[in-house]
């Protein structure tokens, strides 16, 4: 589908489908009550999540990924969020959050949401199992299982199974075992044959081994739940006892990180707290609903769980496991193919990033353009002879990274090389260490930022000589330095040789490397120096604009939006007349359409194929959006406190016609021109699917951009065809 000027995404109106009257709300808009919860608000996002699996628009193996992806969510949620509030709930603590309510008030409301949450993955479970057998995808039980399978199932348990199981008896001589976070086991009530004795034993299921065994079989693909097969082959694990009753469990571990704010040694420090992160207090407990009542009480009481931390699971215990049954054999049950472009400038310069970035800024829109460009910037400067010092932020990587052996190599290589390990990156801590480690070994400087903030700006630069003088090429990204997921998140990769930005960005590893706080930044701002500022001040600006009878608008898209002071300001902003459109794929706790408080502010969350990642904000400068004129910047940082005001972030101000073009006309108007995928936000906090008129056209952005060119990154071609979404007349 390509869009053309005539194409029904060319309205006037580009949130079509999320405009509705402004309501009145029983609430004090004066208390905090004018905000949403932030842990509903996420939970909302999740339902958004687990709807998509209801969704008969996308392919059934995807819906099943959406299933895992919601269970996923959940659990980091409880590990996170929840055994935050838990701590503080326990320790009395009744400090209010943002919408004034205390921990435990938020725990009550919390629990009540997500059990229902659990309950819907269950009976969405029940309905694409249902689905996926019709397709010939059939999910086992041991009962299910012919004669004519144990002989194979037989040599599975004895060859891949059984070496690497503990079988664990349960008495005085026997403690109950320590289980991991995301710990999952069979307990088990069993009688000794040849005299009745009981006993009772775990038998925990190791994650190191496929959750599901494929049998063999030409007409259908069938699967075992590993569980299964470990109640088949039970006799061999607890010869001349008997099963007389079991149940599934599995436990959720407090995973918060604390650190010592003196800590001599950052590595070491971050190495023995991942260890206590291993040993946390259970926060949440799924066990089986028909579990024996001795069993049940038993595991309570060794796992220190209260009552209301119990969740029974009748159904599969670990949806998120699901993830494993996506099989890439059945195309026809998956989104189409699609392979990531290459920048057509790149090519024209015969992959040379440099020429490419010479010519003229370039913004790459992942993953529809190939994160390899990010990739290849690096190793052609690691292996250039004219490049001189690299210098890399690195939040997120992969495992065997190619961000961190282009690094490796240019260290080798002699070049100067400087490396930002942020070790206080969520459930990768321990993968940031090893990467560290390398990376000192092979001859980088590496540095750790600050104690007490995060580095999640996402920077690099690498200096080149060319001829007399030393030419700094930047790249900024709104997402990390991560080729896997880059292919599934919408992120935004700015390369350019603008001298004033790349002292900007010399600037900031300056700070992050000396503290040498930056001064005089041209066209950057950072947190938490003046990135809030910032951004305070181009909504205000847009305030003045509305006072003085010119247009104003702000359009803006990011993940979460939960600061205090910005969701203010956008409210006086709307308040005065300013239009503001958001799209916010996650956490939101500002009430859009309330009279009197938000009649001006709309929000949208897109949820598809891609997840959405970019940060973009938009300002109309005295003109209505789209518009040539607006200010525009993209930036590594949600609108969130932590982001704002505990981070080290950037947002970039884009100066380049063509970039901001395609960020405003291409980028910005697609996604508030979206319908097929987007979720509308009501004043309450909750969101309804955008209504499609009947015999519209539901404009959907993630098909557009993978049928689609961006704008900046045409070559020779040049960028006349590649299709916007109108400007205003400015």
């Amino acid at each position: 589908m390509v869009c053309s000027a005539e194409s029904p995404v060319m309205q006037a109106d580009f949130l079509k489908g999320v405009t509705a009257a402004p309501v009145d709300l029983d609430i004090d808009l004066s208390t905090q009550a004018r905000f949403v919860n932030r842990e509903l608000s996420w939970l909302f996002f999740n339902w958004r999540v687990l709807e998509e699996a209801e969704n008969p628009r996308v392919p059934l193996l995807e819906r099943l990924r959406f299933l895992s992806i919601s269970a996923t969510n959940l659990d980091e949620f409880y590990t996170v969020r929840v055994a935050g509030l838990r701590e503080l709930a326990h320790a009395g603590n009744v400090m209010p959050g943002l919408d004034g309510r205390t921990p435990a008030e938020q725990l009550t409301l919390i629990d009540v949401n997500a059990r229902a949450l659990m309950a819907l993955q269950q009976d969405v479970f029940q309905k694409l199992s249902a689905e996926m057998a019709e397709a010939g995808i059939h999910l086992l039980n041991r009962k299910d299982v012919t004669e004519a399978d144990m002989a194979y199932l037989n040599d599975v348990f004895l060859d891949q199974v059984f070496p690497v199981l503990s079988p664990l008896a349960i008495d005085p001589a026997h403690p109950f075992p320590f289980l991991p976070n995301e710990g999952f086991a069979l307990a088990l009530q069993m009688e000794r044959t040849k005299d009745k004795l009981p006993l009772r034993a775990l038998l925990p299921i190791p994650a190191q081994i496929d959750r599901f065994v494929r049998l063999p079989g030409d007409k259908c693909v069938r699967f075992l739940p590993l569980e299964e097969l470990l109640l088949l082959f039970v006799g061999r694990l607890y010869p001349g006892h008997k099963v007389k009753g079991q149940c599934a469990f599995k436990v959720l571990r407090d995973s918060d990180l604390e650190v010592e704010d003196e800590a001599e040694d950052l590595v070491r420090e971050f190495e023995t707290a991942l260890k206590r992160r291993r040993r946390g207090e259970v926060v949440r407990l799924k066990i089986s609903t028909d579990a024996p009542a001795g069993l049940r009480s038993l595991i309570m009481q060794e796992l220190r769980v209260a009552e209301q931390e119990v969740v029974e699971v009748d159904g599969l215990i670990g949806i998120s496991d699901l993830s494993e049954l996506v099989l890439d054999e059945r195309p026809d049950l998956l989104w189409p193919p699609f392979s990531p472009r290459v920048p057509e400038r790149v090519q024209d310069h015969d992959g040379d990033m440099f020429a490419a970035i010479r010519q003229k800024d370039m913004l790459l829109h992942h993953p529809y353009e190939t994160f390899d460009m990010v990739v290849r910037f690096l190793t052609q400067a690691a292996r250039d002879p004219n490049v001189v010092a690299i210098k890399q932020t690195l939040y997120r990587t992969s495992k065997r990274s190619p961000i961190v052996e282009a690094l490796c190599e240019a260290a080798e290589d002699g070049k100067s090389v400087t490396a930002l390990v942020e070790l206080k990156a969520r459930f990768d801590e321990a993968a940031n260490i090893r990467q560290s480690r390398r990376l000192e070994r092979a001859g980088a400087h590496v540095v750790y930022g600050f104690l007490n903030y995060k580095t999640h700006a996402k920077i690099s630069t690498v200096v080149r000589r060319e001829g007399d003088r030393l030419v700094t090429y930047t790249h900024f990204g709104t997402g990390n330095y991560h080729p896997i997921t880059a292919r599934i998140y919408t992120d935004l990769s700015l390369f350019t040789c603008d001298a004033a930005l790349g002292r900007d960005a010399t600037k900031v590893f300056n700070y992050l490397s000396g503290y040498a706080q930056p001064d005089a930044l041209e066209n950057l701002s950072i947190a938490p120096i003046d990135l809030k500022s910032t951004l305070l001040a181009r909504i205000a600006e847009e305030v003045e604009h509305a006072k003085a009878g010119l247009p104003a608008a702000i359009w803006a898209k990011m993940n979460s939006l939960i600061e205090e002071d910005v969701i203010d300001a956008l409210y006086a902003a709307s308040q005065s007349g300013v239009k503001i459109d958001l799209v916010v794929r996650g956490i939101c706790g500002l009430r859009p359409g309330v009279k009197g408080l938000s009649e001006n502010i709309r929000v949208k969350s897109i949820v598809g194929r891609f997840l959405e990642h970019s940060r973009i904000v938009c300002f109309g400068n005295g003109n209505a959006l789209p518009s040539k004129k607006a200010r525009v910047y993209i930036s590594s940082a949600d609108w969130m406190g932590r982001n704002l005001n505990r981070r080290v972030e950037t947002l970039i101000e884009i100066t380049n016609n063509t970039v901001k073009a395609q960020i405003v006309s291409q980028i910005m108007a697609a996604n508030m021109a979206d319908v097929a995928q987007s979720w509308v936000m009501k004043a309450d906090g909750t969101f309804d699917r955008a209504v499609v008129p009947e015999g519209e056209f539901a404009f959907n952005t993630h098909r557009f951009f993978m049928e689609n060119p961006s704008l900046s990154g045409r070559g020779s071609a040049g960028a006349s065809d590649v299709p916007k979404l109108t400007h205003t007349e400015d």
